[in-house]
């Protein structure tokens, strides 16, 4: 059973006009579009990348100051830490954790093979530090690139929502392979009623809580209910999930946040 530490604040209770907007939009994209997003996501992805290069999203450096389990897993402070982060994107979490931590080694993936080289590209890559690889967390084996049992951490930030809801799960099968017996998984993601949730325009549902953006990629936004449903059939990821309130830029923003352990 994964148990989790928690932390944040419940959903914020939406306006009228909010609640009116979310009943309006009840309109499901066809059939025929939902399985033409999901046979292309990958390649929406890349494209995302090659618009945006690396100038997308800023440098996480706040994951040390949110995730305190990256400090607290060590039995002795110098100690070697091999992390996962599955979805790195182009290295905004990785690189700011490599400089900040000189006894972390990482693995890390993307689905995108342009995020994936883009990572290889950056000045601070250094392949004693850090592996990366392409995968699609859904269907490519991580055993393929990464030993079983051998990840302290994993990081799954803002990651499964892109993944179809269906797929989910695959995601965390995936990962507990390569993950030792006892430590965790750091998840971070987007909550419901998230104002990204509610900018979407009519004709932009998938399903509950599931969205398609302009460019074709796609966002879940999670729920108590919907991290309690997700589960392995092989290892009983029975997890919950929480919101937490946090001011970025000014601006309110929703995000789910915690702490797995199988």
């Amino acid at each position: 059973m994964t148990s989790l530490q928690r932390k944040g604040l419940q959903a914020r209770v939406l306006s009228s006009e909010e609640e009116e907007k979310l009943k309006r939009d009840q309109t499901l994209v066809s059939d025929f579009k939902q399985h033409k997003l999901e046979q292309e996501a990958q390649k929406n992805w890349d494209l995302f990348y090659k618009r945006n290069s690396t100038n997308f999203f800023k440098d996480r450096h706040w994951t040390t100051r949110e995730f305190e389990e990256l400090r607290s897993c060590r039995e002795f402070e110098d100690q070697k830490l091999t992390m996962l982060e599955a979805g790195c994107g182009v290295g905004n979490c990785l690189f700011p954790l490599l400089e900040e931590d000189p006894n972390i080694f990482a693995y890390a993936c993307d689905f995108s093979p342009r995020a994936v080289e883009y990572v290889k590209q950056n000045p601070l890559y250094d392949t004693e530090r850090c592996k990366v690889f392409q995968c699609d967390l859904t269907k490519d084996d991580l055993l393929d690139h990464v030993p079983p049992g051998s990840v302290d951490i994993v990081m799954l930030i803002f990651v499964l929502s892109a993944v179809h809801p269906d797929k989910m799960h695959l995601v965390l099968e995936n990962i507990y392979k390569v993950l030792k017996p006892g430590k965790s998984v750091l998840f971070r993601d987007y909550g419901l009623y998230d104002h990204a949730m509610l900018r979407f325009k009519a004709g932009s549902k998938l399903g509950e809580n599931f969205y398609v953006r302009q460019d074709g990629t796609r966002s879940y936004f999670f729920t108590d209910g919907k991290m309690n449903g997700i589960q392995s059939l092989n290892v009983l990821f029975f997890v919950s999930v929480y919101l937490i309130a946090l001011s970025l830029q000014g601006c309110l923003e929703k995000a789910c946040n915690m702490c797995m352990r199988p």
